[in-house]
């Protein structure tokens, strides 16, 4: 069933701007000298008054640019959902932060990462499953991507319901999924940078038809260790956080990889404009990861088209042992960026740019 894919050892003509962030360049210095422009905001959405913030990675803008999607970990984060049926986790607030609707309860253990499609549509990519829990006796569910309509009508799944470690059947630990403007379906597969877990790309057609499968667990390029985000430019090119390796990977829509790119540092989240702004978040650098310490955690913004950083906002709580900052990122057509965090807090921060 999968698919093997040949990998291009060609950068894109528009990638020439920046010869130095081409393969092999994992060691270099890191991108961490750069302003800030952005003002910090907490507590713009309102939540009912009888309801905390769970866990959070999820969050994508409306098709009215303004409007705001949120999936949270029903008030906590590992197993939360399960322990609450009945809690609706996904969640509209319109551009001044008041809930419109929420939906979702008994589908999704565990949001990971979300996609509003063109038509207003709702993905969900549930990256986590009732056989992580010992003393579960219900009918097993997690490991799918759902598809709900804009007002929560639940119109697709993808995958086993329960999840299979089987590496040709979709998915185990399903991280983010994106829906290209023709409809295809492209699912990031693989929560654990453990070797040899489930770790590739999935592709289908937009009923749900497989098409093809790419990548395995690895740190060579084309290789995974956690597809954490997924983003598509205005070429239509596929850009994919590959967290555990710290960088991410460009391919084009058929699996080829363009380039590699380690200068918006170890990304949990990318999102990508309309004007080819590329927003991407750490949330691990240092406070997960040690490894990646000399990195300051945040969220660094710049080109999807040239790969420049320009901004980075960082860690309002630099001194946080957790994945405090954004996980999940997006802007709205104004340029207000929303941050969803796992915590141990949670919950949303947006940050805008103060009028001139």
């Amino acid at each position: 069933m999968t698919k093997n894919k040949t990998i291009k050892s060609v950068c894109l003509a528009a990638m020439s701007l920046v010869p130095a962030l081409a393969f092999g360049q994992a060691d270099m210095e890191p991108v961490n000298d750069l302003p800030n422009p952005y003002i910090t905001q907490s507590g713009f959405f309102k939540m009912p008054a009888d309801r905390p913030w769970g866990s959070s990675s999820t969050v994508d803008v409306h098709p009215d640019g303004e409007s705001i999607w949120v999936a949270e970990r029903c008030g906590g984060n590992i197993n939360a959902c399960v322990n609450s049926p009945d809690t609706n986790m996904i969640m509209l607030f319109d551009k001044d932060g008041n809930m419109v609707r929420s939906f979702g309860a008994g589908y999704i253990t565990w949001p990971h990462g979300i996609e509003v499609d063109h038509d207003g549509n709702v993905w969900i990519a549930d990256a986590r499953g009732t056989d992580a829990i010992d003393d579960y006796e219900g009918e097993p569910y997690g490991h799918q991507v759902h598809k709900f309509s804009p007002t929560g009508v639940h119109l697709m799944s993808i995958g086993v319901k329960g999840g299979s470690t089987d590496q040709d059947i979709c998915c185990y630990t399903p991280n983010d999924v994106l829906i290209a403007p023709d409809g295809t379906i492209f699912i990031g597969e693989g929560h654990s940078s453990a070797e040899g877990s489930p770790n590739a790309m999935w592709k289908f057609d937009a009923d749900g038809n497989f098409i093809e499968k790419w990548g395995e667990w690895g740190t060579e390029p084309g290789n995974f260790r956690q597809p954490h985000g997924l983003a598509m430019d205005s070429k239509g090119r596929l850009f994919v956080a590959d967290r555990g390796n710290d960088r991410i990977q460009i391919f084009d829509q058929d699996g080829e990889l363009l380039d590699v790119w380690y200068q918006f540092s170890r990304n949990s989240g990318v999102f990508i404009d309309d004007n080819d702004v590329l927003y991407a978040a750490d949330s691990e650098s240092g406070s997960v990861n040690p490894a990646h310490g000399d990195w300051t955690r945040g969220i660094r913004v710049g080109s999807a088209i040239t790969g420049e950083v320009e901004f980075l906002i960082p860690d309002p709580d630099p001194d946080c042992r957790g994945t405090c900052t954004a996980e999940g990122v997006v802007a709205d057509k104004h340029g207000n960026i929303f941050g969803a965090e796992v915590g141990p807090v949670g919950g949303i921060k947006r940050y805008v740019r103060p009028v001139k």
